[in-house]
């Protein structure tokens, strides 16, 4: 049965679906053995990448530092895994309907690969993962920004990604320019409260170029160290949580080297770890990080202050993002915090304040220096 690209983008947006774009297989051979889509799906002949808009709104509770659940929940994690998922797959019902086999991509990220054996000898190991934002661009259904986020023409960085691979031959969509949306103003670059995004750079040695044959597009060369510290709250400038539990450290999200890889195994350790001499936290490490991981399954504490909402306000107000608003996002000075801290006057502070309650004077002389 005859398939089009606007049959499908007409069946997308029926389902809810915001934007749509058609790649054609060839865009993609260039692409890393363990990224290939065709090492994935070898009958692939197109991809089809779909966007999902992050409601604006769902900002508002940690611009106004209230709340930090609706970004985890509407935003990422929920958005990721199940709102846009689900209609992926009614997607994919429509053009098996019509006989072509669809392949939805699971919502999984390359660097979480690569740990297993091959299956059979002279094969490649079971961990292809594509990557998302490179073969979405190579859809024509947006341009990834300097900062490394999506950027659509209609809501700008306000989108979650999904791929269908089909066998299905269709007309693909032209390729966005490096620049046709992001304004390359550094806005990103200064608003990042990790120092995760590099300054704007014109050598091309200080970019990551792809390179999809028809065309080549670039972006800046992100220290996904800093981002993953700071995106899952070790960044005491925009964590009110690590603040609280932690009130004397102070660690310099900004300057670290550390690994993406390092930082995920530090954020979540610190998430779900625990400590039996903790009082009134069921011996959590970080009750907050806790709680709203167990409620959600993920925990996004930065917000994307540089990366989306400040890339937002400035293409928004350059008349980048065709979903507009009567009202601008910034109506006040953003908050923000020092992630410098005073020396600790105690051992074990819990235990003092806990003696000093029950046995007022109990401590005094313990800590005297002679």
């Amino acid at each position: 049965m005859k398939l089009t690209s606007q049959q499908i983008k007409n069946r997308a947006g029926e389902l809810g679906i915001d934007v749509v774009g058609v790649g054609n297989i060839e865009r993609f051979e260039k692409a890393p053995e363990l990224l290939k889509i065709t090492n994935y799906f070898p009958g692939c002949r197109s991809v089809i990448a779909v966007a999902m808009r992050i409601p604006r709104g769902t900002y508002r509770g940690i611009e106004e530092g209230t709340h930090w659940h609706n970004y985890t929940f509407y935003s990422y994690n929920k958005l990721n895994t199940f709102f846009r998922p689900r209609l992926t797959y009614e997607l994919c019902r429509f053009i098996e309907d019509h006989g072509w086999e669809a392949v939805p991509h699971y919502p999984a990220v390359p660097e979480g690969q690569g740990h297993a054996d091959p299956v059979a000898p002279g094969k490649l190991p079971p961990d292809i993962v594509p990557s998302i934002r490179i073969i979405a661009a190579g859809c024509g259904v947006g341009e990834i920004g300097y900062s490394k986020v999506f950027l659509t023409k209609k809501f700008g960085p306000r989108v979650r990604l999904g791929l269908i691979f089909t066998d299905a031959v269709l007309e693909p969509d032209p390729i966005l320019d490096t620049g046709d949306i992001c304004l390359h103003c550094g806005a990103c670059v200064k608003e990042c409260p990790g120092n995760a995004i590099p300054p704007i750079t014109k050598n091309e040695n200080d970019r990551i170029t792809i390179d999809y044959g028809e065309k080549t597009v670039y972006y800046g060369d992100v220290q996904m160290g800093r981002c993953t510290l700071t995106h899952h709250g070790m960044n005491a400038e925009i964590s009110p949580f690590l603040k609280k539990e932690f009130p004397h450290m102070e660690f310099d999200v900004r300057n670290s080297k550390m690994s993406e890889e390092e930082a995920y195994i530090l954020c979540y350790t610190l998430a779900g770890g625990k400590w039996p001499r903790k009082p009134n936290t069921n011996g959590a490490v970080n009750e907050y990080y806790k709680s709203i991981l167990s409620h959600t399954g993920y925990f996004a504490i930065c917000g994307a202050k540089g990366c989306i909402r400040a890339c937002m306000n400035r293409l928004e107000k350059a008349g980048r993002c065709e979903n507009t608003f009567h009202h601008p996002f910034y109506r006040k000075k953003g908050w923000h915090m020092s992630v410098e801290a005073e020396e600790a006057k105690t051992t074990n502070p819990f235990r003092e304040q806990y003696l000093e309650e029950k046995y007022p004077g109990i401590t005094q002389g313990e800590y005297k220096k002679k």
